[in-house]
C-alpha cells in the first residue's frame, strides 16, 4: 500500500471500450491536468478472442490498438507525470508492456511498464462447476476458449508501487482499475468497505468514458425530454476530482463537446446496475440508494454518498466458448418493384438453405409502407456449427447474382467465428496474481 496521503487527486477516462477514439484521450491528458488515466478496454468477447489469438501466436493476445493508444498518449502523459492504468492486456499483459516498452524507446523516451498477469484460471478451472445463467456444467458448452476471473483493485497495488509509469493488466473489474489508483494516491486502506464504495462509484461512472458526458445519451425523439448533446461530434472524455474522504466532482475539458449534467450521470449510474442495493464488486458490495447528485457548474456535477459493505467472498469468472459461427451476406435492388424483388430474393434464399437445415433470419431493410423508394437491400443472417456451413449460407446470398430476380447487386457477404460467454465464481484463493516490470534501455 502506497503511504502517500493526499487530499485529492483528479482521474480520467482515457476510453470507454476496445474502439474508442484515441484523440480526446491525448486532449484530456494535454489539458486535464490528470494524475492518473485510465483506459477500459476490455469485454467479455474481447478477452476470448484474445485468448484464441495467443494460442495461435504467443506473442499476440492483447489490445490490437496499444501501439497507436500508447505512441499517442506517452509523449504528453510523460512529461506531466499522468500515470497510465489499463486493461488493454487482455489476454497477454506482458506482450502489451513490451509494446509499450518498444513505443517509448522508438520515441526517445523513458518508460517503466509494469505488467499484471494471474486472471487466466482455465488450467484449474472445475468444468463440471455450473455457469450463473442457466446452472448446467461448464464442460456442456463445448470447447472452453478462455476463463479470466475479475480481479479487483488489490491486485493492481503491487504493479503501482513499483512507480511505473503505465500498468497494464488484464481482466480487472473495469470500476477497479480506478479504484486502485485513488487509493494508492490518497493512502485508502482498501478493505474499508466505505472508501472502497467510494472509489468503485467514481470508477464505474467513469468507465464507460463519454456515455457520462453525452455519448450514448443522444436522443432527439426521447418521449422523455430533450436529450440533445452540443457538439457530439466532439465529445469529450470525463475526468473526476476525488477528495480524500471519497467525494468527487465530474467534469470535462472547457471546450470540448458533449454533455456533462445530472441526467447524463444519473443514466450511466444505473447503468449495468441490476440490484442498485448490492452492486457487486471484488471490491465492495455497492449501495447506490443514498447517492446525491448537485449540479457544481458547467458540465460538472458533485457525487456523494455511496454506502458499500464487505466484498463477496467469490470473484465473477468469464468463460468464452466456441459457439459456431455467423454467416451474412447482402444483396441490394434498385428501382421500380425493388421492395418485391428483394423479397422474392428472401424466398429463395430461405427454401435454398431449408434443405440444409438451416433456416435464416431474413430482412429487406428500407421496406417502409408509403415510401417511394428507389433501392433496398436484403440481408441474409443465420448461425451454423462450423464454418464450410457458414459459407454455404452465404454461397447462397451470392448466387443470386444471376440465379435470383432481377437487378441485384453490390452483394458483399462474411463469416465469423461465434464466441459465447457465461460465467461462474472461484474462491479468491484460486487466482494468484504477478507483477512483471520492463524499462526502456
Amino acid at each position: 500500500m502506497s503511504t502517500v496521503d493526499r487530499t485529492h487527486v483528479r482521474i480520467g477516462s482515457g476510453a470507454g471500450f476496445a474502439g474508442d477514439r484515441i484523440a480526446p484521450a491525448v486532449d484530456l491528458v494535454r489539458d486535464g491536468q490528470l494524475d492518473d488515466l485510465v483506459l477500459e478496454c476490455l469485454a467479455e468477447r474481447t478477452i476470448a478472442l484474445g485468448q484464441r489469438r495467443r494460442r495461435a501466436d504467443p506473442t499476440t493476445g492483447h489490445d490490437d490498438r496499444t501501439s497507436r493508444r500508447l505512441r499517442a498518449l506517452l509523449p504528453e502523459a510523460l512529461p506531466r507525470g499522468t500515470r497510465i492504468v489499463s486493461n488493454l492486456g487482455a489476454a497477454n499483459p506482458t506482450a502489451a508492456a513490451r509494446e509499450t516498452v518498444a513505443v517509448a524507446e522508438q520515441l526517445g523516451l523513458r518508460c517503466r511498464v509494469a505488467a499484471v498477469t494471474g486472471d487466466d484460471v482455465l488450467a484449474g478451472l472445475d468444468l463440471e462447476q455450473p455457469s450463473l445463467e442457466h446452472g448446467r456444467p461448464l464442460s456442456s458448452y463445448g470447447e472452453i476458449i478462455s476463463a479470466n476471473a475479475y480481479t479487483g483493485a488489490a491486485t493492481l497495488m503491487a504493479a503501482l508501487d513499483t512507480a511505473a509509469e503505465v500498468v497494464l493488466a488484464g481482466r480487472v473489474a473495469d470500476p477497479s482499475l480506478f479504484v486502485a489508483p485513488l487509493a494508492h494516491r490518497l493512502g485508502w486502506d482498501l478493505d474499508d468497505p466505505a472508501l472502497a464504495a467510494h472509489g468503485t462509484l467514481v470508477g464505474h461512472l467513469l468507465e464507460c468514458g463519454t456515455q457520462v458526458s453525452g455519448g450514448y445519451f443522444a436522443d432527439p425523439t426521447s418521449p422523455f425530454g430533450a436529450k440533445g448533446v452540443p457538439d457530439l461530434a466532439h465529445v469529450g472524455l470525463p475526468w473526476a476530482d476525488v477528495s480524500a474522504d471519497g467525494t468527487a466532482t465530474l467534469g470535462t475539458v472547457d471546450g470540448t463537446g458533449g454533455r456533462l449534467d445530472r441526467a447524463t450521470v444519473r443514466e450511466q449510474l444505473l447503468y449495468e446496475i441490476s440490484d442498485p442495493g448490492a452492486y457487486l464488486t471484488p471490491d465492495v458490495t455497492l449501495d447506490l440508494y443514498g447517492v446525491q447528485l448537485e449540479t457544481a457548474g458547467p458540465n460538472r456535477v458533485r457525487v456523494s454518498g455511496a454506502r458499500g459493505r464487505p466484498a463477496p467472498e467469490q470473484l465473477k469468472v468469464s468463460v468464452g466458448y466456441a459457439a459456431g459461427y455467423r454467416a451474412e451476406g447482402g444483396i441490394s435492388y434498385a428501382g421500380p418493384g425493388c421492395v418485391e424483388r428483394a423479397r422474392l430474393a428472401g424466398e429463395v434464399v430461405t427454401t435454398r438453405l431449408a434443405a440444409l437445415g438451416i433456416t435464416p433470419r431474413v430482412d429487406v431493410v428500407g421496406a417502409g409502407t408509403g415510401v417511394n423508394l428507389s433501392d433496398t437491400r436484403l440481408r441474409v443472417a443465420a448461425t451454423a456449427p462450423d464454418a464450410d456451413t457458414a459459407r454455404e449460407v452465404c454461397d447462397e446470398v451470392e448466387a443470386l447474382y444471376v440465379n435470383g430476380p432481377a437487378g441485384g447487386g453490390g452483394v458483399r457477404t462474411r463469416v465469423e467465428e461465434v464466441i459465447g460467454i457465461v460465467s461462474t465464481l472461484v474462491d479468491r484463493s484460486a487466482v494468484r496474481t504477478h507483477v512483471d516490470v520492463l524499462e526502456t534501455r
